[in-house]
C-alpha cells in the first residue's frame, strides 16, 4: 500500500522543516508545494489567521489533487493594539527580511515599560481536501517582547519573543524544545486527529494527483 501524503502549503524553508518535524509521528508523507510545478500561491486577504490558512490550504488541495495542510501564524503585541497580526510576514513593508521586521518592531516598543511587553504567537492550521472540505485547529503561546534580540535560531520574529517563565527567547531554545511548545507545535497537534481523518476520507476515494518533479 502506498504511503499516504498531503501537501505543506508553503514556500518557506523554515516553516516547512517545522511541519516536517512536527509531523513526523504520523505515517505520512509530507510534500513540499514547491513540488508541483505551476501551484499558485494565492494572495492572503483574510482578516484572520483562519481565513488566510483556509485560503492557502484550498487552493493547493484543489491544484494538488492531494490533502494539504497549511498554516497562518503571528505575532499578537498588545501594546500595538494586536500588530504586527496577520500583516506578520509582510510588516514594514514586504522588501524588509525578517531582521528587518523584528528590527522595526523593537524600535516602535523602544518605550514601552517592560510591564506592558506582553505579546503572543498564534498560529490556526488549516486542512483541506480537493473537494473544498476544511476544518482547522489553533494555537497560542504566550510571552512578551525582549529588549534586544538573543539567539541564532528559528526564523521571524524568534529571536524577539520572550518565553518570561524559561527566561530565553525563542531564538535561543534548541530546536526539539521550542517544537514542544510553539504556537504552530500546539496547533499541529490539534490538527493531527482532522489530518488523519482527511487522509482517510480522500483516499478511499482519491483521484490521481498531479505528478510530482
Amino acid at each position: 500500500m502506498a504511503r499516504l501524503q498531503l501537501v505543506a502549503a508553503t514556500r518557506n524553508p523554515g516553516k516547512l522543516a517545522e511541519i516536517r518535524g512536527l509531523l513526523s509521528r504520523l505515517d505520512v508523507t509530507v510534500r513540499a508545494l514547491d513540488d508541483y510545478p505551476g501551484a499558485p500561491e494565492p494572495e492572503e486577504t483574510g482578516a484572520t489567521f483562519r481565513e488566510n490558512a483556509v485560503i492557502k490550504a484550498v487552493a493547493a488541495a484543489s491544484f494538488t489533487g492531494e490533502v494539504a495542510v497549511a498554516d497562518d501564524s503571528g505575532l499578537v503585541v498588545d501594546a500595538l493594539g494586536g500588530a504586527p497580526g496577520v500583516m506578520s510576514a509582510r510588516y514594514g513593508g514586504s522588501g524588509l527580511s525578517d531582521q528587518g521586521r523584528y528590527e522595526r518592531l523593537l524600535a516602535e516598543m523602544e518605550r514601552v515599560p517592560d510591564a506592558e511587553r506582553t505579546a503572543r504567537f498564534a498560529c490556526v492550521v488549516a486542512v483541506a481536501l480537493p473537494d473544498g472540505s476544511v476544518s482547522s485547529a489553533e494555537g497560542v503561546v504566550e510571552g512578551a517582547i525582549a529588549r534586544a534580540p538573543r539567539g541564532t535560531g528559528g526564523f521571524g520574529y524568534d529571536p524577539v519573543f520572550f518565553i518570561p517563565e524559561l527566561g530565553m527567547t525563542f531564538g535561543e531554545l534548541p530546536p526539539a524544545t521550542k517544537n514542544s511548545m510553539s504556537h504552530r507545535a500546539r496547533a499541529l497537534a490539534g490538527a493531527e486527529p482532522l489530518i488523519l481523518e482527511a487522509l482517510s476520507r480522500w483516499s478511499a476515494r482519491r483521484k490521481p494527483g498531479r505528478e510530482v518533479r
